[in-house]
Formats: structure tokens, sequence, C-alpha cells
């Protein structure tokens, strides 16, 4: 079943008691990524040439995009591959900071790739500098805390075959 049958299923839409409700909600920020690992397990890490460190594969949501198809759209822009991610390893909500609202980050497992695929592998994107391929520990100094918890977080998710909750990067 589409997404469109799905809403269509759903009925007429739910008309607002108190007028204007809706649009004095929150918006929250919404992304997915995916740990993609080479074949000794090291994880695949992007350079952006726009933030000073690195990130995994994946970005923001667009407008009625799901943080899945977003994640499985980044990876197709960033670096080329249509990789059949679907299995959640971890939610994490991010608080506000700076410029940014808080957000929730959902991290999928994007599987291995054997040696010649990732020896392959190159960013299609132009606003990526390079790929790296490192274990958590190796990439810590080049990530903000919250992003080297949350990378963590999402590895013990995978060791434990389950999906975790966390808050900035913290499994609760």
């Amino acid at each position: 079943m589409t997404l469109a049958e799905d809403l269509a299923a759903e009925g007429e839409p739910e008309r607002e008691f108190d007028p204007d409700i809706a649009a004095r909600m929150p918006r929250k920020r919404v992304a997915g990524g995916a740990l993609i690992r080479d074949h000794v397990g090291r994880v695949l890490f992007v350079v952006p040439g726009y933030k000073p460190y690195l990130e995994i594969p994946g970005g923001v949501a667009e407008a009625d995009e799901s943080p899945l198809s977003a994640c499985r759209r980044e990876i197709r822009e960033e670096i080329g591959l249509d990789l059949p991610v679907t299995r959640l390893l971890l939610v994490d909500w991010v608080p506000a900071h700076g410029v940014w609202s808080d957000g929730v980050m959902f991290v999928f497992d994007g599987g291995r790739l054997d040696e010649q695929q990732a020896a392959a592998l190159r960013p299609v994107d132009p606003e990526l500098k390079g790929l790296r391929f490192l274990t958590c520990d190796d990439a810590v100094p080049f990530l903000p805390p919250s992003m080297a918890r949350r990378v963590r977080s999402a590895l013990d998710a995978l060791d434990e075959d389950r999906p975790h909750y966390a808050e900035f990067g913290r499994i609760r």
C-alpha cells in the first residue's frame, strides 16, 4: 500500500477544535543516517566540506519524507549507493543548541560492504571532501561528543540485536 492510499484510508483530516493550535505546535528536525561498515567492521564516515567534523551518511528529512526515506536518499546522493537500509538501530533525541532546534535522529543499519565495494567507494556529492572508514575509537577525535556517543550507542544496538532509545547519544 502506498502512503497516499494509507492517507486516504484515514478519512477526512481532523478538524481543529481550537483554531490555529496546529500552527502553534513546535517543529522538530528529523534526520536519518546509517551505520555502513566495511569488511572488517569499521564505520563509514563522510567528510563534509561545510562543517569541521565527520558525519555518518544520511541527512535531514524533507517535508513529508520519512527518516528512512531521507536516509536512503542521502546515501544515494552522498556516496552513490542504493542500499537496502531498513533495520532501525537507534532513535536519538538531540536538544536545541545554537541556531539548531531540537531534533530526533534515527540511525539505521546500512550493512557491510565487501572489500572491493569499500575500496571503490567515492563521494558523489560535491559538498563532501572525502570518506573514511574508522573504528569508533579512532573516530572520536573527529566527532562532537554527542555524535561519538550516538555512533557507540548504535554499535551497541547492533551487538545486542535490538534498537535503542537515546537522548543526546546516551542510552536511556
